[in-house]
């Protein structure tokens, strides 16, 4: 029979992956890897793993011979070594299309926050106090542009959700020509052109050498005067410590942040001493129907995997060839 590993995962319950394991007569085990010497110990003697967070490098995958298959909860495989992977014969699945909704629903919950002064106003009304000064000027949703990097399908939900707030909608993505219009009816233009017009940037770009701290104090530099930045995407995005010089000198007016370069996010971190910083812990994903979806898919592409068939998303296609 078949075994499948999950090395790590944070759900209260895995009855979706164990429903998808007994469907198919995979037996299906658990672990709590936190580093490569966990998972080598583990997975000794399974044909698949489902990771979460588990650090899944060359020295992992060529430490396995026995393995067929990588499925990671999520979009993002930054925590797999994926030419590794490749080079090994080992599949490696994802669920990029899980979560959409959820995620531009937070991404314009965080932006809509703090357009509003939700935080300050909050915690005036504690305090006893019923003035606007901490908050003014508050501008009209349809005075300003609200700009994404990023237009895969996360981000064009996103910019689809602020044009129809009454934003002035941007986009921004190396596979769409500046002075086109997405399908979604946002305009798309350069980086610059992007950063330097929009009151709102929210970023929705994957993790890798391309886009690791795509925001930096150049890229800050060019932002408006007095924006706001949201990241759901990935923490190394953002260089943090720039962010945080850009927010105290004013550079930018408030950052709503669901990711960090380090997770947790240490608590001596500099972000929590900032007023206009709205954080949230890695949960924009999260609603009961995308967390069933993404437990079910991610275990249904390692089982497709480990008994021959084609799962449903491959990150490394080439394996098969």
């Amino acid at each position: 029979m078949p075994r499948i590993l999950i090395t790590d995962y944070e759900f209260e319950s895995i009855s979706q992956e164990q429903a998808v394991a007994d469907a198919n007569g995979v037996e299906l085990v658990r672990a709590n890897c936190r580093t490569e010497d966990d998972v080598l110990e583990a997975a000794a003697e399974v044909d698949g793993l489902i990771v979460q967070y588990a650090p899944i490098t060359e020295r992992v995958l060529k430490g396995l011979p026995r393995l067929k298959a990588v499925s990671r909860y999520g979009v993002g495989v930054d925590t797999v070594d994926v030419p590794a992977a490749t080079e090994c014969g080992v599949m490696v699945s994802n669920v990029p299309d899980y979560g959409v909704e959820d995620v531009s629903d937070h991404a314009i919950a965080l932006a809509l926050t703090l357009a509003r002064g939700i935080p300050d106003l909050d915690r005036g009304v504690r305090a006893g106090e019923t003035r606007l000064d901490s908050v003014k000027p508050i501008r009209r949703f349809s005075s300003q542009t609200f700009g994404v990097i990023g237009l895969g399908l996360i981000g064009a939900a996103t910019a689809a959700k602020a044009k129809a707030l009454g934003y002035r909608a941007l986009g921004y993505d190396p596979l769409h020509a500046p002075g086109t219009t997405t399908k979604e009816g946002i305009e798309v233009v350069t980086l610059e052109e992007l950063l330097a017009a929009s009151d709102v940037v929210s970023l929705h770009v994957p993790l890798n050498k391309h886009t690791h701290h795509l925001i930096n104090a150049g890229t800050l530099g060019q932002f408006k005067a007095g924006a706001t930045i949201i990241n759901t995407c990935r923490g190394g995005v953002i260089d943090t410590a720039a962010l945080v010089d850009a927010l105290k000198n004013g550079k930018l007016h408030a950052a709503g942040l669901d990711v960090f370069e380090e997770e947790p996010l240490p608590l001596n971190s500099a972000l929590l001493d900032l007023e206009r910083v709205v954080l949230t812990p890695h949960t924009a994903w999260y609603t009961e129907e995308s967390s069933d979806e993404l437990k079910r898919r991610t275990a249904e592409n390692v089982v497709d995997a480990v008994l021959g068939r084609r799962p449903r998303n491959i990150v490394n296609p080439e394996v098969l060839s």
